[in-house]
């Protein structure tokens, strides 16, 4: 109890502006954790094939490829308040008009819908971490990442209890598009929360803007290497997080209600987890925090997608959620951990810089594997072939991530024997 008085006490450190921005994010991600859990579902009841809907997936990520470096770029001259306004207006809104459209078959519209979607979220997330790393103590850094981490795991926590309770309230009123429209406007609460942030911003870039400055203001070498595990880990996730959904519906037969309660379940464990990462950095460092949590999740991938292989044994499902369970908490609480890893290692001058392009390399990364897994389903590739290519790549990742953390320390141990 003393210990955790005192994880919660560094959390009360965090200033109110932060707490605000966590907010705004919290109920931007109600809208975004009900997308992850039920839009899937929505679309495979009104007709689409599961190769379909990963096309309008990939639509998504290709508007956030596409929009988040040149953000990144511009976060140097820019006030950034203003962008969290417009992400808080148009995710919301446009989730209505694409549940309307998935209702009505306009394909097109679908596809659009989504990529317009996809950039309004681009806003919020290209900009959040430098926003907390320019505006917060550098004391509260890993409690401010952490939180704003943590919204996206008691956003689904919350959503999938309700979708659970509500669709078995009145399976007929309450269906997957309706509960969607129900989150859209409670992200609409996000307007408020961004409102109240009180913060006089100070744009870091000089008044002229120049072109040639792309070129000499940011150290290459270090962006290119603390963003490549990022790349290979994005690139496996790809082929996976965006349809273990329709993993579980078309091989263990798992409805949406089902799914959202092991979602809900999931999530609430990421963010007990997440709370503590801090803390667990501090004591035992990168390595434990990042490399030992992320090993541990790539076994337990493993044997989520193996389950294929004995999908008629009756208890392959018990054994394949078990994994799913374990799996997202332990890959996703080292989340706020390689963000932050990877902001000091590349230094303060790119920091807006590497927070746009890992958005951009995640969403780029999630485009082509949603594309290429849409082409391997046509083919007839098995889920269980396709996520093994996951594993493979996660393994890559988290070596390469080892190798970051050894290189980070031993700058640091430098640099305080200089001193």
């Amino acid at each position: 109890m003393k210990l955790l008085r005192q994880i919660l006490e560094r959390y009360k450190m965090v200033e109110t502006h932060i707490r605000y921005l966590v907010l705004a994010e919290f109920f931007l991600q109600m809208v975004n954790s009900s997308f992850f859990l039920l839009f899937n579902y929505h679309m495979a009841a009104n007709g689409y094939q599961d190769f379909e809907i990963a096309d309008t997936i990939a639509k998504r990520f290709m508007m956030v490829m596409i929009l988040a470096f040149p953000l990144g770029f511009a976060l140097k001259w820019i006030r950034i308040k203003p962008l969290f306004f417009i992400a808080s207006v148009l995710v919301p809104i446009v989730s209505m008009f694409a549940i309307y459209s998935v209702y009505q078959r306009w394909d097109n519209w679908v596809d659009i819908s989504m990529m317009i979607w996809g950039g309004g979220f681009a806003l919020m997330q290209v900009a959040g971490l430098p926003f907390i790393l320019m505006y917060a103590k550098k004391e509260t850094h890993s409690e401010a990442i952490a939180m704003f981490f943590q919204t996206w795991s008691v956003a689904i926590f919350i959503a999938g209890i309700f979708n659970y309770l509500l669709n078995n309230l009145n399976p007929e009123i309450f269906d997957e598009g309706t509960v969607l429209f129900i989150y859209s406007c409670v992200g609409l609460v996000s307007i408020y929360m961004i409102y109240k942030i009180r913060v006089i911003e100070k744009p870091k870039g000089n008044d002229q803007f120049e072109w040639r400055s792309f070129l000499d203001d940011y150290d290459w070498g270090l962006i290119f290497r603390a963003i490549m595990p990022t790349l290979i880990i994005a690139i496996g996730a790809g082929f996976t997080i965006p349809v273990i959904n329709l993993f579980f519906l078309n091989v263990h037969g798992v409805e949406s209600d089902s799914f959202s309660v092991y979602g809900a379940f999931t999530y609430l464990l990421v963010a007990i987890g997440m709370t503590f990462m801090p803390h667990i950095k501090r004591t035992f460092g990168y390595q434990t925090a990042i490399t030992l949590f992320q090993s541990l999740a790539v076994f337990a991938l493993f044997m989520m997608a193996i389950t294929e292989y004995f999908s008629e044994w009756y208890y392959a499902i018990y054994v394949a959620v078990f994994f799913y369970i374990i799996r997202q908490p332990l890959m996703n609480v080292a989340g706020p951990m390689t963000s932050e890893l990877t902001m000091y290692y590349v230094g303060k001058k790119n920091q807006e810089l590497i927070s746009a392009l890992n958005s951009s390399i995640w969403s780029g990364s999630w485009l082509f594997s949603m594309s290429l897994f849409s082409y391997m389903r046509q083919m007839g590739l098995r889920y269980v072939s396709i996520f093994l290519i996951t594993v493979f790549l996660y393994v890559i990742g988290v070596i390469w991530y080892a190798w970051l953390i050894r290189a980070y320390n031993k700058r640091l141990s430098s640099e305080a024997s200089a001193s």
